[in-house]
């Protein structure tokens, strides 16, 4: 018998790096995504449609670039005592790798719905199980921003996730008019390969000289160096931003939302130091175009830019409209 699973990608509207500093973040599916469908078979085959390419194996032994995702799914839901029978699995996609919009995500998601053939019982479970797909066998200190949102997400909705208490309290988006959009920078970002996992690092280190346990208890950080004091003011202010983007958007505020993503993308760029030069260009390039507010999404390094557009703001070239969706499922 057949499975069919879909995973989309998602937009963080605000709130980047705070996840695995125990923040906040506003995140919300869309509609594009990875589809994976399995069909039972004597050993695991698992074909990637838009590479060309293949991996077989009996069991789930280490492996490098995309083979390491279904592998480790395989993995970890038997570790979770999940009974998973080998399967050809075949992969396809319209989320752009690399582009911040999360297709890794996504790739977990359709992977472990279609192995499991049914929905998962804990969605949390769920998305902490992805999470160790991604740390452990992909190599991506990622928190689970991407996870939850991908699992989690309701359609016309954002998510308020508190990374804390994994609490996940759901917002309407009311664009009327606006519109959302993203822009593929032109330069993509590898998580693992990238600087992602140096800012972990300096977020940990940060910790250790304040003596707490997370960013989330950060108050006097003053007398850090300049680097993790930094690190540590942008972690501070994004989440109070992410506060006042739900109740920007509760009160309809739409030009300051505006405001609060230019403030996320000068904190990320300034204070993380997460842009490069092509996403610099690509921000300025929508506020030119009349954006009422830019940022990178995504862990940085690359990727694509998110852009709010007033009423009557044209599209700019290669904007892609996005909008909340629904969160992952079987077809």
């Amino acid at each position: 018998m057949s499975v069919r699973a879909f995973g989309p990608g998602r937009v963080n509207l605000i709130g980047e790096h705070t996840d695995y500093n125990d923040g906040l973040a506003m995140p919300f599916a869309i509609e594009r995504g990875v589809t994976v469908t399995a069909e039972p078979a004597r050993m695991f085959t698992v074909d990637a449609l838009d590479l060309g390419e293949r991996d077989e194996f009996d069991a789930p032994e280490r492996a490098e670039g995309w083979r390491a995702f279904a592998r480790g799914m395989v993995g970890e839901l038997r570790a979770a005592g999940f009974d998973v029978a080998p399967a050809h699995l075949t992969i396809s996609g319209d989320v752009p790798q690399g582009s911040g919009l999360s297709s890794s995500a996504a790739l977990e998601a359709a992977l472990a719905l279609a192995l499991l053939g049914r929905e998962p019982d804990d969605l949390l479970e769920l998305a902490q199980l992805c999470s160790r797909v991604e740390n452990d066998w992909v190599g991506a200190e990622t928190g689970l921003l991407d996870q939850l949102a991908s699992l989690c997400s309701r359609d016309g909705h954002v998510l308020r996730i508190d990374f804390r208490s994994l609490d996940v309290d759901p917002h309407p988006l009311d664009l009327g008019e606006w519109q959302l959009v993203t822009v593929d920078s032109g330069a993509t970002h590898t998580h693992a390969a990238g600087g992602y996992n140096e800012r972990r690092a300096e977020c940990r280190a940060a910790c250790e000289a304040l003596g707490i346990t997370s960013l989330r208890d950060a108050r006097d950080f003053e007398g850090l160096d300049d680097t993790l004091r930094r690190r540590v003011a942008h972690v501070v202010s994004e989440n109070e931003r992410v506060e006042a983007a739900a109740l920007a958007l509760d009160a309809g505020d739409l030009e300051g939302l505006g405001h609060l993503l230019d403030e996320s993308h000068a904190s990320l760029r300034d204070n993380y130091e997460a842009s490069v030069p092509e996403v610099e260009a690509t921000v300025e390039r929508l506020k030119a175009a009349g954006a009422a507010g830019a940022r990178m999404v995504g862990g940085g390094f690359g990727g694509s830019v998110l852009a709010l557009l007033g009423p009557g703001v044209p599209r700019p070239a290669g904007a892609f409209a996005v909008a909340p969706g629904a969160a992952a499922r079987l077809l």
